[in-house]
C-alpha cells in the first residue's frame, strides 16, 4: 500500500477517534474537505472498512402525537425552525445522564440559527433551578441579547413561575410545543440524540463532575467547534455565525 493511502487511513482514524467513534462516511468527508483533502464519499468509506472503523450510529426517535395545549403560552415557533439571524430564537431541553450509580439532569439552550449551543447546566435534581441556570448561561455568553423567542416543551421547570420570571426578567419571549409533541422541538431532540451516541461513555460516569465536565467539552467544544452539519451545508456552528458575521460586514 503506498504512502499516500496510509496517511488516508490514519487521518480517517484521527477524526474517528475525535469524534468518539461516531462519524460516518459524510462526516469523515467532511473533515477531510476542511482540512483541504478533496476526498469522495465512497472512498472515505473503503478507507472506514480497511481501518475497521464502524460508526455508532443512533435509534430513531418514536413519534409522539399532541394530546392537550398549554393556553397561557402558544406555540409561537410553530416549527420555524429555519432562522436567519444568531439570537432570533433560542430552545430548550433537559435530558438524563446516568453518574455515579444513579440520574443527573442536563439542560441545553440552542441557538437556532447555527443550532450552536449557548447555554447548558448540570444538577443532580430536575427543577426550575437548573433550567434557570442554562438560561442565564445562555444570556451572559451570549452578550445579553434582546428580544429573544425562547422555545421549550411544557416541562414543569420551563412552566414554572421562577422560569417565566427569568425569562420576563431578560426581555425574552415564551414559547412552548404542543404537549406530548417531541417533534415541536426537534432541533433538541436530535441534539441529545447525538450526544447520547456519539458521545456519552455506554455506562454512564463515575461521578457528577465528570458528567459536567464532559458535556460541555461536548456540547461548547465538539459540536459547536468540530462536528460538521448537514444542516449547516458541512460547517460547524461556529463557522456558519462567522461567515455571517463577515457577509456583514462586506454589506
Amino acid at each position: 500500500m503506498d504512502a499516500d493511502r496510509l496517511a488516508l487511513r490514519s487521518e480517517a482514524r484521527r477524526y474517528f477517534a475525535e469524534s468518539r467513534g461516531s462519524a460516518g462516511s459524510r462526516t469523515l468527508r467532511t473533515r477531510f474537505a476542511a482540512d483541504g483533502v478533496p476526498i469522495g464519499r465512497f472512498k472515505v468509506r473503503r478507507l472506514m472498512r480497511e481501518a475497521n472503523l464502524v460508526s455508532r450510529q443512533a435509534r430513531r426517535a418514536p413519534y409522539k402525537k399532541a394530546r392537550h395545549e398549554k393556553p397561557d403560552v402558544p406555540n409561537r415557533l410553530n416549527r420555524a425552525f429555519a432562522v436567519d439571524q444568531p439570537d432570533q430564537v433560542w430552545c430548550g431541553d433537559i435530558t438524563y445522564l446516568w453518574a455515579d450509580g444513579r440520574w443527573c439532569y442536563l439542560a441545553v439552550v440552542m441557538d437556532l440559527f447555527a443550532r450552536r449551543v449557548v447555554g447548558w447546566a448540570v444538577s443532580d435534581s430536575p427543577d426550575a433551578r437548573l433550567t434557570e441556570n442554562a438560561l442565564a448561561h445562555a444570556w451572559q455568553q451570549r452578550g445579553r441579547p434582546g428580544n429573544v423567542m425562547f422555545h421549550s416543551d411544557q416541562g414543569v421547570q420551563y412552566a414554572a413561575a421562577s422560569y417565566s420570571k427569568a425569562l420576563s426578567r431578560f426581555g425574552i419571549e415564551p414559547s412552548m410545543s404542543r404537549r406530548g409533541n417531541c417533534w415541536d422541538n426537534a432541533p433538541m431532540e436530535r441534539l441529545f440524540r447525538s450526544f447520547k451516541s456519539e458521545w456519552m461513555p455506554r455506562g454512564g460516569y463515575d461521578s457528577i463532575t465528570a458528567a459536567r465536565r464532559d458535556a460541555g467539552a461536548y456540547l461548547m467544544g465538539y459540536y459547536d467547534l468540530v462536528r460538521p452539519h448537514q444542516y449547516l451545508e458541512g460547517k460547524t456552528p461556529a463557522e456558519a455565525e462567522k461567515s455571517l458575521n463577515q457577509l456583514s460586514k462586506i454589506a
